[in-house]
């Protein structure tokens, strides 16, 4: 028997998965539409395809095999020749299947918001479930803020200090090589920070998508904004301050370059009557992407009819993006319990790194898992706490 099964594998070799990790591209600055992919290949030869760090779509074998000659760019030839060896099926087949996958992609990448079950018929798979590892790292690179008076909202008693620019690189390295192919930079006010572009730059090299969360101010200076666009950030959410207007400033100046803003709007009991005109205001600026929070329970009470308005407006609302810690911003209003349910998402999806590298499963939730600069990274992700 023994014998039979040599010959067998010998003249029929098992199939081997292609080599697990990560693997990225960045389309080319002549292209229509400016899109970045991302492919986590798990050790069973499965894998996850993120598109331009939001979309996710679960592959099977086969089909991660095709996401990941996508990603190298392969010829249709080559890739048609190599998986009719692997499966035993036609070349022509193969080639078939995979132009049909490529072009359901490029349909995905070409048409925002594109329902991939609904219109592509990509099969759907509960959210969250059998990851290796999150799809975001939320990276409070500080808690200072500008405004003193904010700093009761932050947990700075708890955390004694800041990471070096060197130790956050080794964060970030740490976490592209578990497969976290997105990082968000936010605090605190991020900005504060004066390597912050270098950050940006270092998360960018190793091949992450990158995003700022900041409450804009530092971005109304021109050359500081270009210093951040250079570093080659992707997505940017600034925080309006209503009545103040280098708030709006800041925000236009943001949305005149070739970047993704989202406007987050934190409403106070004083604003809670002029919400419309608000909304109406950004829209008109040409703001796209809004958040929304309330400041507390019987503001929060107007956010519903708020969030209607916003979709008349054509304002698509962004949920899952944190918060900083602020008097505008107490992150304490919607995580005060710790017996409340994490976001959906939260842990899984994406965790959230302290100043000195301790990881939370979320904003606001005092629980440890680990610290990403000293522990291992497989010891973090399993801790039951998440």
């Amino acid at each position: 028997m023994n014998a039979l099964r040599n010959l067998w594998q010998r003249f029929f070799p098992a199939y081997e998965p292609l080599p697990a990790g990560i693997y990225h591209f960045t389309a080319p600055p002549d292209s229509d539409f400016p899109y970045r992919l991302h492919l986590r290949l798990e050790k069973n030869g499965s894998g996850l395809l993120i598109a331009n760090g939001s979309t996710v779509l679960h592959l099977n074998q086969t089909a991660a095999e095709y996401a990941y000659h996508l990603i190298r760019q392969s010829p249709a030839e080559e890739v048609a020749r190599s998986v009719s060896r692997r499966y035993g099926i036609p070349t022509a087949q193969a080639q078939e299947d995979y132009t049909g996958f490529t072009d359901r992609i490029q349909t995905l990448l070409d048409i925002p918001d594109l329902d991939p079950v609904t219109y592509l018929v990509f099969d759907r798979q509960e959210p969250y479930t059998d990851l290796t590892a999150p799809f975001r790292l939320d990276c409070a690179v500080t808690y200072r803020q500008i405004d003193m008076d904010a700093s009761p909202f932050a947990p700075v008693e708890r955390v004694k200090r800041e990471l070096s620019l060197e130790e956050w690189q080794s964060v970030l390295s740490k976490a592209w090589e578990a497969g976290i192919p997105h990082a968000v930079f936010t605090g605190g006010e991020p900005t504060l920070r004066t390597d912050l572009p270098e950050l940006i730059a270092y998360a960018e090299k190793l091949g992450m998508v990158t995003g700022l969360i900041t409450d804009g101010l530092r971005l109304a200076d021109a050359n500081y904004l270009n210093s951040v666009l250079q570093a080659g950030l992707d997505h940017l959410m600034m925080l309006l301050v209503p009545n103040d207007e280098k708030s709006w400033e800041a925000i236009r100046a943001a949305l005149a370059e070739d970047i993704f803003v989202v406007v987050h709007l934190t409403l106070t009991q004083a604003e809670a009557a002029n919400g419309n005109s608000i909304l109406e205001r950004l829209a008109g600026m040409g703001v796209m992407s809004l958040s929304l929070s309330a400041n507390n329970p019987v503001v929060g009470a107007e956010l519903p009819a708020l969030r209607q308005q916003a979709a008349d407006l054509g304002l698509r609302l962004v949920w899952d993006l944190p918060v900083p810690y602020s008097v505008r911003n107490p992150v304490a209003l919607e995580l005060a319990a710790e017996d409340q349910p994490l976001p959906e998402g939260a842990g899984s999806a994406w965790l959230y790194v302290e100043p000195d590298g301790d990881v939370l499963a979320a904003q606001g939730r005092p629980q440890v898992l680990g610290n990403l600069l000293t522990d291992p990274w497989d010891t973090i992700w399993s801790n039951p706490a998440k």
